[in-house]
């Protein structure tokens, strides 16, 4: 096919140093090599570098190529960093192969436009200045990001670029202020100077060089120095934290209890083990098992172990509640809960989850029941929690518990420490993601939402990964996956309050707010296409 056949946009241009073909190409490959910091090799290095070389491919496009190479770096990075969907979907969602990959590049698209618009905008801008636009560049790629936490329904925040640097306990304190979107502020920072160095040629490549050179030795001096200045935290309580490592099913039988006698006596076992370290509370994690207040099966084992134990028992449930379940009818409505029993035996305490996993907890979108009624069907069909639930804790401290899927939602999970939760406790299910990268990804999002808020948090997991993080970002006694076990999760109550808890998501929305003002000028601007 000859030059002349191509699309108008995609013909190479003479005056241009790269091809279409060419910038497309090099944009789908810095997605994939973005994902090498969210899965396999777990190298952070390449966060620091890929939205640059992207930024590289974008300066100097046409529009519609800009678009369209952010749009192939998303695609590109969710089929390379999040494929563990797919496989969810296919093994424990009833759905064929084909409809899970269906669903992950429907995913995939819906980040590619969000992508898209971040690349365009810089081209955009870039017309104007391209040192405005690589100013512009950080702005505009977090508020990407906030728009891709706030889509309505299927909002899905994950692997946002600050979180490639969670493991680094210095640049982890920036979310303090500024929440996750601040740590994916400086990187994509980093990055943009990177496309600027490229991009100046009235400045000296030795200039250019040495603005490189002091940023990497800035960053580098705060990730192994700063380290040294993050303070160690003191835990003066312990919580027993109990792994059941169930295996995931797709629907329980009505003796399920009599069947897993010698299983729920097991784990009766390891919560009342004695130990050093006397812990004060007992969590059960949220589990594939019909746990559930409204059944005296499990209300009365859940009872009895608190009152032996002589402290409060959490445990992740199903609870059953009646009300207005149609138009029409007042039925038994399901929500995935966690309560809390005390140590005279008695339910004090109940979460119920707010935000549910679109398509697996729920059907964002009714009218396209037929397509997911498989899914729904079978994982499906809980109603949406709408109280961000503080509870109390012998010695009159506060907790809350946020449940799986929503410790992605940094805004959500900040609520709790600004109504006065002091232990923050995460309570999970992360079996469906078998082998893949989720279980890691989803730790180092908790990880951070420890940081933002100054909170300890027990995260306490089916099959792992189940650990205590500090309220510097410090994991502490992990337990391996997939095993049966029991752990005595270090942690503490904290009553000070971070600038994130108390404005919330402030750096994401001025972010919006400059990237509004650099873009809106170029907007009635006519520039050549």
């Amino acid at each position: 096919m000859s030059a002349s056949h191509w699309p108008a946009w995609l013909r190479p241009d003479p005056k241009q140093n790269f091809s279409a073909t060419f910038r497309l190409i090099v944009s789908a490959i810095t997605g994939a090599g973005l994902a090498l910091s969210f899965t396999w090799l777990y190298f952070p290095v390449y966060a620091w570098i890929s939205i640059g070389l992207l930024l590289m491919m974008v300066l100097g496009a046409r529009p519609k190529v800009a678009y369209f190479c952010g749009f192939y770096h998303a695609i590109a990075f969710v089929f390379a960093s999040v494929p563990w969907i797919a496989d969810v979907l296919a093994v424990h969602g009833g759905t064929s192969r084909l409809v899970g990959w269906g669903i992950l590049l429907l995913i995939a698209t819906v980040w590619g436009i969000l992508t898209g618009g971040f690349t365009w905008t810089v081209n955009r801008i870039a017309r104007r200045s391209v040192a405005l636009a690589c100013l512009a560049a950080p702005f505009v790629w977090v508020t990407s990001e906030f728009a891709r936490a706030h889509l309505p329904e299927i909002g899905f925040p994950w692997n946002l670029l600050g979180y490639s640097a969670a493991a680094n306990p210095a640049l982890l304190q920036v979310t303090t202020v500024t929440g996750i979107y601040g740590l994916s502020f400086v990187m994509a920072a980093f990055n943009s100077l990177l496309a600027w160095a490229d991009a100046a040629k009235t400045i000296t490549l030795k200039k250019r060089l040495s603005i490189i050179v002091s940023a990497v030795a800035v960053i580098l001096c705060t990730m192994f120095v700063g380290t040294r200045f993050v303070p160690e935290a003191k835990a003066t309580h312990f919580a027993r934290a109990v792994q059941p490592n169930f295996p995931e099913v797709d629907s329980y039988p009505v003796d399920w209890f009599a069947i897993h006698k010698d299983d729920m006596d097991e784990l009766d076992e390891l919560s009342l083990q004695p130990s050093a370290h006397r812990p004060d509370l007992i969590i059960w994690p949220e589990a594939p098992a019909p746990f559930s207040w409204q059944d005296n099966q499990f209300s009365k084992r859940a009872s009895s172990l608190a009152i032996r134990a002589e402290h409060p028992f959490l445990a992740g449930v199903i609870e059953w509640k009646t009300e207005k379940v149609s138009s029409r009818h007042i039925g038994e409505a399901p929500y995935n809960s966690a309560l809390l029993v005390d140590p005279q035996g008695q339910k004090v305490f109940v979460y119920d989850k707010r935000h549910l996993v679109p398509f697996g907890e729920y059907e964002p979108f009714p009218l396209i029941h037929r397509v997911v009624q498989s899914v729904s069907d079978e994982v499906g069909g809980f109603h949406k929690g709408k109280v961000a639930a503080v509870g109390t804790l012998p010695g009159g401290y506060k907790f809350a518990v946020f449940i799986c899927y929503e410790a992605i939602f940094p805004g959500e999970i900040r609520e709790f420490a600004a109504r006065g939760a002091n232990l923050l406790i995460n309570i999970s299910n992360d079996g469906w993601f078998g082998k893949s990268a989720a279980a890691v990804q989803h730790l180092h999002m908790a990880r951070v939402r420890a940081v933002e808020n100054r909170r300890s948090v027990l995260r306490v997991t089916n099959s792992g990964i189940t650990a205590a993080i500090d309220p510097y970002g410090k994991v502490y006694e992990s337990m391996p996956r997939d095993v049966r076990g029991a752990v005595d999760l270090p942690y503490d109550f904290r009553t000070d309050t971070t600038l994130y808890t108390r404005f919330g998501d402030w750096f994401a929305w001025m972010c919006v707010l400059v990237s509004a003002i650099l873009l809106l000028p170029t907007l009635w601007k006519k520039y050549d296409s």
